[in-house]
Order: C-alpha cells, then structure tokens, then sequence
C-alpha cells in the first residue's frame, strides 16, 4: 500500500479534529440552570432642556421667512453669551392655509402662508437655564421642557451598579446550587446589560399664565424628578453534583 501523502494526512487529520469537536459539542450538559438578577437605583435628573419656537402668519412666504429668522437667530444669539448653555436649532415648517372655497373659484385659494421654527437649549445648570428661558419668552414661545439624565452620569452610575450586579447573580448561583444539593458551580454564560430607562420628566410650572409668560423676571418653580437607572445579569449556571 503507498504512504499517504501529507496533504491527505493532513485532511484526515482535521476530519477528526472536527469530528471530536462536534462530538464534545453534542455532549449533554445536565444541571444547567438560568438565572436572573437585577440591581437598580434613581438617580437625579441633571439635565434640563427647553423647547423654544417663533410662529406667525402672512401674506408674503419670503418676508415671514425672513422674520422667523430674525427672531430666531436673536434668541440663539442672547442664548450663546450665557455659559454652559448648549444651543441648537429645532424643527422648522411652513404651511399654506387655504381660504373659502367661492362659487367663483375653480380651486383652493392660499390665503396666507403660516411658519414655526424651534430653538432647543440643554443645559445641566438648572438656574442658569431657568433665567435665560424666562427672558427668552419676551419673544419666543415655549415649546417643552423636560429633565434627563445626562449620559456621562448615566454611564458612571451604570459602571458603579455592573459590580453589584455580578454581585447579586453569584449570591443567586450559590442559592440555586444549594437548593439542588450541589456542592459547587461553574459558569456557563453570564450577561450584563442595561435595562434602566430615562424618560424625560415633566416640567411643573408654577401659575405661569397670560402676561407673566412674558414676563422676564419670572423663573419658573422646575421639580427636575428623576430615573431609574438598572443592570441586569442573565447567565446559566452548571451545578456540580457531590
């Protein structure tokens, strides 16, 4: 019989490799068992953001254009002097509105041309923040405000929960081995992920109606509230039986 040659040698041997591997994979694994544990806390919102817009109405698309970018651009303007203050320009949309439709008329008639522009500030200086929206609101409109967590908040506070979290999951192993009569455990797979949330809260304002809207001394009564923030633990366990 002639020697194999090395490249079927070579073949036959990762045949087996393969064969072996399939074979410890298709292995059962007995005392499997998945678990689950959470960890959370609420954490402060530190971030504020308001919604600003200038809207009108008239006759001539150009020249209302031009108007809403007058008020506009002198709103981001007072809003860039005050520091720590981010500033960015929101949804912008004109419409046509439509007169009456007459007996005389064979189709719809634009009667005017309606606009809205959005100024959007963010800052975690809640006063700072405050102030400038009240002053603002001598020429703008308020739009929104709402609180968040800031997203390096978010992630140092989401950092200091992963160790309680695998924490929380290894007391919950040693639970389950017990109550099956194991003597130890091994780590199968172990998951950690984020399972917080961070809605925006509501602003409550305080009696701010009418002329005291557009009032620039007034600062609104804001609760900022808060989130809660969560890391989950989902992995499988092998229990070693005595």
């Amino acid at each position: 019989m002639s020697p194999k040659s090395p490249f079927a040698s070579a073949l036959l041997l990762s045949a087996c490799t393969l064969f072996s591997a399939a074979a410890v994979a298709a292995e059962p694994r007995y005392n499997q068992v998945a678990l689950r544990a959470e960890v959370s806390q609420d954490i402060a919102h530190d971030l504020m953001h308001v919604t600003l817009y200038s809207e009108a109405q008239g006759n001539d698309p150009a020249a209302l254009a031009g108007q809403i970018s007058q008020t506009l651009n002198a709103g981001i303007a007072q809003a860039r002097k005050v520091k720590g203050i981010s500033v960015t320009s929101g949804n912008r949309h004109s419409y046509p509105i439509y007169a009456e439709p007459t007996a005389k008329q064979k189709g719809p008639q634009i009667s005017a041309w309606r606009e809205r522009a959005e100024l959007r500030l963010e800052s975690t200086d809640f006063a700072a923040l405050s102030k400038l929206t009240g002053e603002l609101l001598q020429s703008l409109n308020m739009g929104s405000m709402s609180f968040s967590i800031a997203p390096t908040t978010r992630k140092a506070q989401e950092d200091a929960l992963l160790n309680d979290a695998v924490t929380a999951f290894k007391a919950r192993a040693e639970l389950a081995t017990q109550a099956l009569g194991g003597s130890d455990y091994k780590l199968v797979r172990l998951d950690l992920n984020s399972g917080g949330f961070n809605h925006p809260a509501p602003m409550r304002m305080e009696a701010m109606k009418g002329a005291a809207m557009m009032d620039a001394a007034v600062t609104p009564d804001i609760e900022a509230g808060s989130s809660q923030v969560s890391i989950n633990a989902d992995g499988v366990i092998e229990v070693q039986m005595p």
